[in-house]
């Protein structure tokens, strides 16, 4: 068999791959948001550098908390979950900088306090961030409103 008819071989080998690829990830994403409460969210995992260390994700709200996955994972489980109880709102602000190519379009960026009191940054849409401080503010009835957060 000529050399040129195998690199054909391997090229559709490789096309089928990353259209496999590319539906599980379709499917994953699907499953994901079948029951709502889905929405970009990118989550600042490394924040060394300034403007550095975004991964772009998706966020789920189940139950008490709040779960982010990585968008090309085809892993069914969340990678950070965080506590509704644990985070603090601190303060917003627009990307700048590098973080504008890092990030979606017309995403702000949030500052939190986590119960360790370790900073945690996450990026969203202002509708999404609407959403994400009323269900933020949406705890249990009977909840002390001026005990401080664990």
């Amino acid at each position: 068999m000529p050399v040129w008819q195998w690199l054909l071989d391997a090229a559709g080998v490789l096309l089928l791959l990353v259209l496999a690829y590319g539906a599980a990830l379709v499917l994953r994403r699907r499953l994901l948001s079948r029951h709502g409460g889905t929405f970009e969210l990118s989550y600042r995992a490394r924040s060394h550098r300034a403007g550095r260390g975004w991964l772009l994700g998706l966020g789920r709200y189940s139950g008490e908390r709040l779960e982010w996955f990585r968008i090309f994972s085809l892993s069914p489980r969340p990678k950070v979950t965080w506590g509704r109880s644990d985070l603090t709102y601190d303060t917003r602000r627009a990307a700048h900088g590098p973080e504008e190519m890092s990030l979606y379009p017309d995403h702000v960026v949030i500052e939190l306090t986590d119960a360790t009191g370790g900073r945690v940054e996450l990026a969203m849409s202002p509708a999404s961030l609407t959403g994400f401080q009323a269900w933020l503010e949406a705890r249990p009835p009977g909840t002390d409103w001026t005990s401080p957060r664990r």
